[in-house]
């Protein structure tokens, strides 16, 4: 079934921040005073949820908001080395021009993601909600379904966090995974994602 509307994550799904991330990691690490990244661990992680990887590195629960709000300002920075995944923009706009509605979930902020969409781009979202705190997708989520009027079962989330698999669960949506984010496609399956996209191409031709 084609969905009424697809809500996106942005970090991983969309945009090429894995790298980035990558590099930011040990800085961050430093400066608020958790185990850094040792080289070849990284592969490791993206096995691991959210909570997995605080107790991994030992990131304290009250330091989430200090360092989501530095990630991002430094993101703003560095803005001009993110791009899209090559092949989304084409992707978005077969979606859009099917008819399905796109919006947008992600704990990045709203001028980081315009930035890197661009208007044209940025145009084809019905709806965004930005700046989720790290276990705040839900609320976001809820909040773009109910802004839309569709039903729950038209609604299919994609992204490439097991967090993201959670929040469209609890959220009562289907959740598709994609293969090159953060966190392992099989990662993902095992949260019982109801679809899978291998390849960026293969976000528009599912729904042909």
């Amino acid at each position: 079934m084609k969905p009424a509307l697809i809500i996106f994550d942005f970090d991983g799904t969309l945009a090429d921040t894995l790298p980035w991330f990558a590099a930011a990691f040990n800085e961050v690490a430093d400066k608020y005073r958790f185990r850094r990244l040792e080289s070849g661990h990284q592969h490791a992680l993206r096995g691991l949820d959210v909570r997995q990887i605080m107790a991994r590195q030992r990131i304290a629960f009250w330091k989430l908001p200090l360092i989501a709000r530095h990630m991002r300002a430094r993101m703003a920075r560095d803005i001009a080395g993110i791009a899209l995944f090559p092949g989304i923009v084409a992707a978005l706009r077969e979606l859009a021009g099917r008819g399905v509605r796109l919006a947008l979930v992600t704990s990045n902020s709203r001028a980081n993601v315009q930035q890197v969409l661009g208007p044209d781009v940025a145009a084809l979202f019905c709806d965004g909600q930005y700046g989720a705190s790290v276990f705040g997708k839900l609320a976001k989520v809820r909040k773009v379904i109910a802004n839309s009027g569709v039903a729950p079962e038209e609604v299919l989330m994609i992204g490439d966090e097991i967090r993201d698999a959670h929040a469209a669960r609890d959220a009562g949506i289907a959740f598709g995974a994609v293969a090159w984010g953060y966190n392992h496609v099989e990662a993902l399956i095992d949260q019982g994602s109801q679809e899978v996209f291998l390849k960026v191409g293969d976000l528009s031709r599912r729904f042909a």
